[in-house]
């Protein structure tokens, strides 16, 4: 291994070539750098073309550990001719991101590369600058549906057991999010009471007709009883609310959407398949019963229904093949609404079918039109790390859909980067604070900048305990700090939390023997503790908690008033908090992180920050 890196470094091509002969394999050795990638950053051009055309074992489509290609290993060389000949002749993509959701093109900036940035900003035809990267939504944000209303953009996801429960989001250019409201935000309409992890709201819709905003979505009751699934609609004159009552009614399926047709009839419809029922929008109730229009193309798991009508054709869009690696979205058309309906002959709309890449899981999308007449659609997708544990949830991506000469809507992409649809329109709104299940009277008041929680008698693991605040984490890598001032009683802390069946907490416990810090964890139905601590901190006093995540693995630190920053443990493994890290119920939520207090404690908390890290320039 090291004579033929030697040999390619120093351009020795005839050594190269003798190597090769004797062990053709020679070329794939390198754990973390194989040597076929290596040669693409330290070899000539005449030697990487050798490689490229002649080496028996050098693969264009390889990676990495890192889910790096030969391209991302050119551009850290600079060099314009072998980027060159790896985008012409290899076919090789410069917007392709690694497992990290870097791109050669970022890499080009980052290694101060100016001619090789250049080249590649003539082959995308933007800079950097102006280009977005997907997710556009990071963290758990899934099941996205979107409409547009004048120059503006509303999009709503699901929040399943969370509360307030249903965002919409606003924009002016598809890409940067800001926060207006929720669908349901009086505690007394959310009946989350006693529901599992994973069930509630699912999969929304949002649309407009004749002046107002409906959201559609399903609740998903536990599996105990009769009914398991509702449908439920609310409405409202403004995209930020405030929203009518929910009006629930039973009909089985999920993921309702509304299609207003141009003769001023509306209709519902809901999975299996595409079924169809016209809507009586003054009373958001049913009427009749639904008629399948049409099951879907790929006949597994077919849901996500929606519509859109263009040209005098009934176009339908399907999320099928489940929610995993399956994942794609179809369509089918036909002239009238009521079909039948002709599956198109190109295939799905969208699926990922690069199994290197880091973006997977894609489907579930609706299409907008923009006002100049091009059409994108955001859609769900999933950023798994080392592509088994999906940590963030399903998350919202977006790409441009065109249409073939034949009137067939075809996804560009999933892609990883790609220039801004528009020009951008940066509004960062408030954190989307969240808890599971609506919490009770007097849990959670924030008084300016400080939060105050009061712990109710409930343990993390219970499903009734609401006395916590949680965020989306939408990094794999991120830091979160909240400066606790010590309760009387009872126990409050930070924690990491997918549900009631996995979670990391750092507590400070309170009780007449005095004060300890506390990490334990829950994962699945075993609980353990990792690490306890006195300390001779008082009521009053000011801890400062601390979670730093990489990955799978999660620091726990705590500082005391004018004391260093202590680790009290690290957890080297916490899959647990991923959806495929415990069997337990419905698992495609996603990993949140925030605040807790239990059994009385009245806990402040100050100067709370999350910092995700992420690399790159494109943010």
């Amino acid at each position: 291994m090291k004579d033929l890196h030697e040999a390619l470094v120093r351009g020795d091509l005839d050594a190269v070539k003798r190597l090769l002969t004797d062990d053709p394999a020679l070329i794939e050795a390198g754990d973390d750098e194989p040597l076929s990638h290596a040669a693409a950053r330290d070899a000539s051009l005449e030697t990487l073309r050798y490689l490229v055309e002649y080496a028996l074992r050098v693969h264009l489509n390889a990676v990495d550990r890192r889910g790096r290609d030969l391209l991302h290993y050119a551009a850290q060389s600079g060099d314009v001719e072998k980027c060159r000949y790896l985008v012409e002749r290899g076919g090789l993509d410069p917007l392709r991101a690694d497992a990290d959701g870097l791109t050669p093109y970022e890499l080009s900036r980052m290694g101060g590369h100016a001619a090789l940035e250049a080249y590649f900003q003539s082959l995308v035809g933007a800079p950097l600058e102006s280009m977005y990267k997907n997710p556009v939504l990071r963290g758990m944000y899934p099941d996205p549906s979107i409409v547009r209303v004048g120059e503006d953009f509303y999009m709503v996801h699901s929040t399943f057991v969370y509360f307030p429960c249903i965002p919409v989001s606003h924009s002016r250019d598809l890409v940067h999010w800001r926060l207006i409201g929720h669908a349901i935000e009086n505690p007394d309409w959310a009946e989350l009471e006693g529901l599992e992890g994973g069930r509630g709201y699912w999969a929304p819709d949002i649309s407009y007709a004749d002046g107002r905003f409906y959201i559609c979505a399903t609740y998903r009751h536990n599996d105990e009883g009769p009914i398991r699934r509702r449908q439920m609609i609310v409405s409202a004159a403004r995209p930020e609310g405030p929203y009518t009552k929910p009006v629930f009614f039973h009909e089985e399926g999920i993921d309702p959407s509304l299609f207003h047709d141009d003769d001023g009839r509306h209709y519902l419809l809901v999975n299996r398949g595409a079924r169809l029922m016209e809507m009586d929008l003054r009373t958001l109730t049913p009427m009749g019963r639904p008629k399948l229009l049409y099951y879907g193309s790929y006949g597994r798991s077919p849901e996500g229904p929606h519509l859109v009508k263009k040209d005098g054709w009934y176009y339908l869009f399907l999320a099928e093949g489940g929610t995993g690696m399956g994942h794609r979205e179809t369509v089918a058309r036909s002239r009238t609404l009521w079909g039948p309906y002709q599956k198109s002959p190109y295939g799905p709309a969208i699926r990922q079918t690069d199994e290197r890449a880091l973006i997977q899981r894609c489907g579930h999308g609706k299409p907008v039109m923009l006002a100049d007449g091009r059409w994108f659609m955001p859609y769900l997708c999933g950023r798994a790390l080392e592509g088994k544990h999906t940590v963030l949830g399903r998350e919202t991506a977006l790409d441009e859909l065109r249409w073939t000469p034949d009137g067939w809507p075809l996804l560009d992409g999933p892609s990883s980067m790609r220039p801004l649809p528009l020009p951008s329109v940066k509004a960062p709104g408030p954190t989307d604070w969240l808890t599971p299940r609506a919490p009770k009277d007097g849990e959670i008041r924030w008084e300016g900048e400080r939060l105050v929680l009061l712990g109710g008698a409930f343990a993390l693991a219970d499903r009734r305990c609401t006395s916590l605040l949680l965020r989306r984490q939408t990094a794999f890598s991120f830091r979160f700090d909240a400066v606790l001032t010590v309760p009387c009683a009872g126990e409050a802390g930070v924690v990491c939390y997918y549900d009631e069946h996995s979670f990391l907490a750092l507590g400070v416990c309170v009780n007449a023997e005095g004060c300890r810090l506390r990490a334990y964890e829950q994962a699945g139905y075993e609980a353990n503790e990792r690490a306890v601590v006195e300390t001779k901190a008082m009521p009053g006093d000011q801890i400062t908690l601390s979670v730093q995540a990489r990955g799978l693995c999660r620091w726990l630190s705590f500082a005391q008033a004018g004391a260093p920053e202590q680790l009290l443990c690290r957890v080297e493994d916490t899959a647990y908090l991923s959806d495929e890290g415990v069997a337990i119920g419905k698992r495609f939520t996603g990993a949140m992180v925030g605040l807790y207090a239990l059994f009385g404690a009245e806990a402040s908390f100050e100067r709370i920050r999350y910092t995700p890290q992420t690399e790159g320039i494109v943010p």
